[in-house]
């Protein structure tokens, strides 16, 4: 750096603004949180300024406290503000004309979400041709621990992201309430399987078929779901099986998209 560079920098510092993206990128490399000692040894700051700093950071939700209290994390925060950039309109842009072609041909809606601060939203929605159907309202939130969608999200996770997630969670409106031992363990068998299909515990009749777009690490960073309605008249609409495997091949496109984009 010059000396017409040094000045340039000096001129525009903003110290509390520094104090505050210094502790964002410590604690951005630490695993398991740091005390408030720690950090503040670790920056050689004054002990006052850093607790000043993590409170605003804790109310304004880039920073968690751990359950005792005494240890301090990012919260995923800066993860949902980053799906909301242009990245993530990328991904709307290239799945809204695959969702179009798969609700054409399957004959059923379906609908895309991404995490946002404790629980999903959804961005893209896509109704099946027809007069009649099942759709999810765009920009409404969806349930993290109850919908197929949310419990894909948390099933294609590293087991960090997941805690942060969880604690993070605020219920929407009519959430059922699940042990977390059950949780885990249907998480782990989403994963397994690679999707999710099962009556929906929102509404009769429905069942949703869920799947992960996956980013390069291989961990979701969103949700397609078709909340598929069974025909009972003399019409021969396309199976559950058969939206299934299309949603397959659009939702492994959509991925090696992401791969690219990375």
């Amino acid at each position: 750096m010059d000396q017409e560079e040094k000045d340039d920098a000096d001129r525009y510092r903003a110290p509390a603004l520094d104090k505050g993206l210094d502790i964002l990128e410590l604690l951005a490399e630490q695993r398991d949180g740091l005390t408030r000692a720690e950090i503040t040894k670790l920056l050689n700051r004054n002990a006052s300024e850093i607790y000043r700093m993590l409170e605003r950071l804790v109310a304004r939700q880039y920073v968690v406290r751990s359950a005792s209290g005494d240890r301090y994390s990012l919260s995923l925060k800066l993860y949902a503000l980053a799906h909301r950039h242009p990245p993530m309109s990328r991904l709307i842009a290239e799945a809204l004309p695959r969702m179009q072609r798969f609700a054409d041909v399957a004959e059923q809606s379906c609908h895309l979400v991404v995490y946002d601060r404790g629980n999903l939203l959804v961005i893209a929605q896509v109704d099946g041709p027809g007069s009649w159907g099942m759709s999810v309202r765009l920009g409404s939130r969806v349930g993290l621990i109850d919908t197929g969608s949310g419990r894909v999200m948390l099933a294609f996770q590293s087991d960090e992201q997941r805690e942060q997630m969880l604690a993070e969670h605020t219920k929407v409106k009519g959430e059922v309430t699940i042990d977390r031992a059950a949780l885990d363990a249907t998480c782990a068998k989403i994963h397994q399987a690679g999707f999710w299909q099962k009556d929906s515990q929102q509404t009769f009749g429905v069942t949703d078929v869920t799947f992960p777009i996956l980013g390069p690490s291989g961990q979701a960073i969103a949700v397609l779901t078709c909340p598929y309605l069974r025909r009972i008249d003399e019409y021969a609409a396309p199976t559950i099986e058969a939206a299934a495997v299309l949603l397959r091949e659009m939702i492994e496109g959509l991925s090696m998209f992401r791969e690219v984009e990375a």
